[in-house]
């Protein structure tokens, strides 16, 4: 796994909602890529205080844990859509029960599946979240906030390489999109 793909303060993601996962997916395989890991399951804590301070403040506590690779994480989202720090964990059990301690709560649990692939500096995952269908996000991590503008524009470009519109766009979270559902 090229770790450096998951390396940086900022994200770009582009989510797209697929109408058709095997045309997509074979759009993808003809494009030179890499597989991380394919059809692992994401299961997913998100964290907040009883008052919703985190939320309150567009930011996301969330640990995950993946199977069947075995790669655990605690990551931060916000304030807002750009900034994103993730970080490996060894003991999930531990991590929960320390945000318990602080008076955290699990207040959302969502499970996907879900494949990751890279295209030169991007990854792309390909997600089926039961109830809700399948997505694509084609993503960057940086530390360099003048880049931004610039990966969104790769990103897009990348996006109509794999047949991808404006109208496949889904500007929701996952988070957003459960909880409306």
């Amino acid at each position: 796994m090229s770790q450096a793909h998951f390396e940086g303060k900022y994200e770009v993601e582009l989510k797209y909602r697929l109408q058709d996962r095997e045309a997509f997916l074979n759009q993808l395989r003809r494009l030179p890529h890499q597989i991380m890991l394919e059809d692992n399951v994401e299961f997913d804590r998100y964290y907040d205080t009883e008052k919703g301070c985190l939320a309150k403040e567009e930011k996301y506590l969330i640990l995950r844990e993946m199977r069947p690779s075995g790669i655990k994480l605690w990551i931060v989202k916000g304030p807002g859509d750009k900034q994103c720090q993730a970080t490996r964990i060894d003991n999930i059990d531990s991590a929960a029960a320390m945000l318990e301690n602080l008076g955290y709560d699990v207040v959302l649990r969502l499970t996907k599946t879900r494949s990751i692939y890279f295209i030169d500096q991007y990854h792309v995952t390909v997600d089926t979240l039961n109830g809700l269908g399948d997505f694509a996000e084609l993503a960057i991590m940086t530390d360099d906030e003048a880049q931004l503008a610039d990966f969104e524009r790769g990103l897009i470009s990348l996006a109509e390489q794999l047949g991808l519109s404006e109208d496949d766009r889904e500007t929701a979270s996952y988070r957003e999109l459960v909880l409306t559902s």
